[in-house]
């Protein structure tokens, strides 16, 4: 009988985080102080993250790095997730390909968030702050976010995209039953939400503008309140290692070894989570898997962005990170996978990026939802519109193995499910969706 699902026993637990950082053979630049020009300092960035999330960003020395008992425990409520052999897609798409999907849409509040936000809200509750904030776009880290909150004792406040406020009011709603203050940005409750409405009273909203107000509202109390951040930043990357920690042991148990691995691309973080615990392997023993960023054809970063220092946001107030940019005042198009409309790629994906060890791919939002309804068929799985992106890929590859008669074992994050996206797959069915390019 062949084995579809592969999970971890108790003792085989991931108790250590991923630091890709310290195997790099090429470290990323790094950040600065946007005032000084100097690279940023534990203090610099304490004046905003927790001071433990503070030096896991500027750690380049530790490969791995405990994870505390405390977050271990709460870990353990939904951890392992599985590791999914897709027979049903594979059947579907006629390709000699082996695809697996490591099934983040299991954890709780549907997606990988939690598993930074956890750290997080730990990180914070232990420094004795009380009150945290952060944005979110399509809702899935605000949800995190805001349980991982409510689990510590502390106070959230959610600056969320206005038009996936709109969008998704389901998501919202739930930030709300965690009981998270929920703000759609921009606002008129910061300085920086007030300026970007003078300039533009028909701003819909970016990743970038709800990061502004987020910072802002942090930075007014830094003693009490610290803002905490679902992706980009190199601590998120690395507590999201868990992911590809598991997989690896479940990929064993599988007895296959990935020739690719695939996930959407946003900032980083589930892209990191996945592919950095294989990528060491290329690093330090010379493997040759490929790595592939799934983004948005209407916000490419990686495959149509520069290389520069810019701000992680719209009013200029993160430290200069060197990224992969469409510029820290790009406006992206009005797209259903609101997690992945963010203009720059983290410093260490940028960094890979520049030396070769991944690349990236453009998806049209219509090929995402094409891709998605098919998984959805093949599956029973309605995949999250960021989740789409990956997949598409991977149907891509899987296509690729058909037409050149090569059985590879592909690979991809499904990074949340899309329950609570119903009206997209709605106006996809009906035929209201279009596809925006930059």
């Amino acid at each position: 009988m062949k084995r579809k699902r592969f999970f971890l026993n108790e003792d085989e637990r991931i108790t250590q985080w991923y630091n890709i950082v310290a195997d790099m053979k090429t470290k990323p630049q790094q950040m600065l102080n946007p005032q000084t020009k100097k690279p940023v300092t534990i203090d610099d960035l304490s004046k905003i993250f927790a001071t433990e999330c503070s030096r896991q960003e500027l750690d380049t020395q530790n490969a791995w790095i405990d994870i505390p008992e405390e977050v271990l425990d709460m870990y353990s409520t939904y951890r392992s997730t599985p590791l999914i052999r897709a027979y049903g897609l594979e059947k579907a798409l006629d390709t000699p390909a082996h695809i697996y999907f490591k099934n983040e849409s299991v954890n709780p509040l549907g997606s990988h968030k939690i598993n930074s936000a956890l750290a997080q809200c730990y990180y914070c509750k232990k420094e004795g702050v009380t009150n945290v904030t952060t944005e979110t776009g399509a809702g899935q880290w605000g949800m995190a976010l805001a349980y991982a909150a409510k689990s510590f004792g502390l106070e959230a406040a959610v600056y969320q995209v206005k038009i996936s406020y709109n969008q998704k009011p389901y998501r919202r709603i739930l930030m709300q039953t965690f009981g998270a203050q929920v703000i759609a940005s921009p606002s008129m409750s910061t300085r920086a939400g007030k300026n970007i409405l003078t300039r533009d009273p028909n701003h819909n909203g970016s990743l970038g503008t709800a990061i502004s107000e987020a910072i802002e509202l942090a930075s007014s109390t830094p003693e009490r309140c610290k803002y905490t951040l679902g992706s980009v930043m190199n601590h998120v990357s690395l507590h999201q290692t868990i992911i590809g920690l598991e997989t690896e042991k479940q990929m064993e148990m599988a007895e296959e070894y990935p020739d690719m691995v695939i996930a959407c691309f946003g900032g980083g973080s589930n892209f990191g989570g996945i592919a950095f615990p294989f990528m060491r392997h290329n690093i330090l023993e010379g493997k040759n898997t490929a790595f592939i960023a799934a983004e948005p054809a209407s916000c490419p970063k990686i495959t149509k962005g520069e290389f520069r220092y810019d701000f992680g946001d719209e009013a200029e107030m993160t430290p200069l990170i060197p990224m992969f940019t469409l510029g820290h005042e790009f406006k992206p198009a009005n797209i259903h996978a609101g997690g992945l409309r963010y203009h720059g790629a983290g410093a260490i994906v940028s960094e890979l990026a520049k030396e070769g060890l991944l690349s990236g791919v453009d998806i049209p939002q219509t090929e995402s939802f094409s891709a998605g309804m098919l998984f959805a068929s093949s599956e029973g799985i309605i995949p999250a519109p960021e989740s789409c992106h990956a997949i598409a890929a991977t149907i891509r590859e899987a296509k690729r193995c058909k037409e050149e008669g090569k059985k590879k074992v592909l690979l991809f994050c499904l990074t949340g499910h899309g329950l609570m996206d119903a009206t997209a797959y709605e106006q996809y069915i009906n035929g209201d969706l279009i596809d925006y390019n930059m």
